[in-house]
């Protein structure tokens, strides 16, 4: 037995049965030269399968959209060549005993990619806007909604049909889904807007919908959602545990199974007058289960690391405390397991001495 044995009992919800409670977050890698991802690829998800990461999330698949994505070697989620790449990934990491689902993205009006590739399309968003007040991009119309609604339920469906073990919908940190949430990027006078979280989330709902009707009844869905944005990491959609209600009922309501609630830091509370993080919050208001996700296992947060700063291994003893007391019900891991394949194997047999910290030089590589 070790301190973290709680972490490997196995979870199952409809289709999915999982060994254990760790999830390999999604981390944009952009190592798939025009959208295919390579066997580079395939074996970087299969090395952390072997390592016995419970669910593998992979880095976000952008969907059928001519300007999804602004960045070319991101992977698509559409397309024989890319859904072939993906078979290949679905198999390795079955052959290796694990379990893998894609999450789904559309980036939304962001701006340009440090590279000065252009998509073949205008970035569009809800209204344009990267950020309040900064246009980037065109603002939707009721036909380009349809048609990403319909974008969405394609990439589902074409994942369930490619192996894929469940499927994750990207709605989080500041992208096209989150910048319908967002009231400062959310300037439509429409259905697709209004004053209220409840009102600006009915775009999600109406993804989530047409995912599930895409996928059936039994293959999960999985919706990853954060409060802070790329572009204001201070900014909340939620202020009360009301207004979280308001935001997230309408959302399992229309399929969510399980939400994954992104915290720069997961230990850090929601709201005063509890310690309840995101996901402890998220799970009170739905009784859906959830993810938590935030600096696991590493004594910095990620924001830092990536601007140069170093993190070292770090105790779990508070992520431990949370999930015993029935906070959430799985742990995703970023950065530890990017900078190192068998982590949770680690874990599990008590090797503390042998965890890896994290450097922004990992990025350079598909290791």
């Amino acid at each position: 037995m070790t301190s973290a044995e709680s972490l490997f009992q196995p979870f199952s919800y409809k289709s999915l049965r999982l060994k254990n409670r760790i999830v390999m977050a999604p981390m944009t890698r952009s190592f798939s030269p025009g959208g295919v991802p390579t066997e580079a690829v395939a074996a970087y998800y299969e090395r952390r399968a072997a390592g016995d990461v419970g669910l593998i999330l992979t880095e976000g698949t952008v969907i059928g959209r001519p300007a999804a994505s602004n960045d070319p070697a991101v992977p698509h989620i559409h397309g024989e060549a890319a859904l072939e790449g993906w078979r290949r990934a679905v198999r390795a990491v079955h052959g290796a005993g694990g379990l893998i689902a894609p999450q789904i993205w559309h980036m939304g009006a962001i701006g340009p990619h440090a590279s000065g590739w252009v998509a073949p399309a205008p970035q569009e968003g809800p209204s344009g806007l990267r950020a309040p007040g900064e246009t980037v991009g065109v603002t939707m119309s009721e036909a380009d909604i349809e048609a990403t609604i319909a974008a969405f339920a394609r990439a589902a469906a074409d994942s369930k049909a490619a192996g894929f073990d469940a499927v994750e919908i990207h709605g989080a940190h500041g992208y096209l889904i989150d910048q319908f949430f967002w009231s400062g990027t959310n300037l439509r006078t429409d259905s697709w807007g209004g004053p209220t979280i409840a009102e600006r989330s009915r775009f999600a709902a109406a993804v989530v919908r047409a995912v599930r009707q895409a996928v059936g009844e039994d293959f999960v869905i999985i919706l990853r959602l954060s409060q802070w944005k790329q572009q204001d990491f201070a900014t909340r959609l939620a202020a009360t545990p009301a207004e979280m209600e308001a935001w997230l009922a309408p959302l399992a309501e229309a399929g969510v199974d399980i939400f994954h609630c992104s915290q720069r830091r997961f230990w850090e509370a929601e709201f005063e007058g509890s310690d309840l993080n995101f996901a402890g919050w998220a799970k009170k208001v739905t009784g859906r289960p959830t993810i938590t996700v935030g600096s696991v296992g590493l004594s910095g947060e990620f924001i830092s690391t990536f601007r140069g700063e170093t993190a070292d291994p770090a105790s779990l003893d508070e992520l431990l405390r949370r999930y015993d007391r029935g906070d959430f019900d799985l742990v995703a891991v970023g950065r530890a397991l990017l900078g190192d394949a068998d982590w949770v194997r680690k874990v599990r047999e008590g090797r503390g001495a042998e965890l890896r910290g994290f450097s922004r030089d990992a990025l350079a590589v598909l290791a």
